[in-house]
């Protein structure tokens, strides 16, 4: 009887100085750390923070991406509006009443500025609605 208690009392002490054995360099190079009971226990922890440091990297280069295209839409933005000013004011220059009269005789469209200052034409209307001659 005392032979079989110390065989248990040896076999649980063996037991319990794997469990209390700390984790060494070694450990972690043969595997055999991640066969312990308590980092079995800690796996799914251990997946959802690795998909959470994923998805932060994911987020990052995408927030990135987001950032570099408005930058560049920005320049093209500011180059649109200064061609859009220059376009304006050259409309505006050539849309003068002594530039388009120049224009016309540089073309020679046989066409002559009005003297005569433009007259307003009333209608009289009847009793139905209709107008009279």
């Amino acid at each position: 009887m005392s032979r079989q208690k110390r065989n248990i009392e040896f076999v649980d002490q063996k037991i319990e100085q794997k469990e209390i054995r700390k984790g060494s360099v070694w450990d972690v190079f043969d595997g055999s750390l991640l066969t312990r009971d308590t980092v079995v226990r800690q796996l799914p922890f251990i997946l959802f923070i690795t998909f959470l440091i994923i998805l932060y990297i994911g987020n990052r280069y995408h927030s990135e991406k987001v950032i570099r295209e408005t930058m560049q839409l920005q320049t093209e933005l500011r180059e649109l509006r200064a061609r859009a000013i220059s376009i304006a004011s050259d409309l505006e220059f050539i849309s003068r009443q002594s530039e388009v009269a120049k224009l016309i005789d540089r073309r020679s469209m046989g066409l002559h500025e009005a003297v005569d200052p433009p007259v307003k034409i009333t209608v009289k209307k009847g009793r139905n609605g209709k107008s009279i001659n």
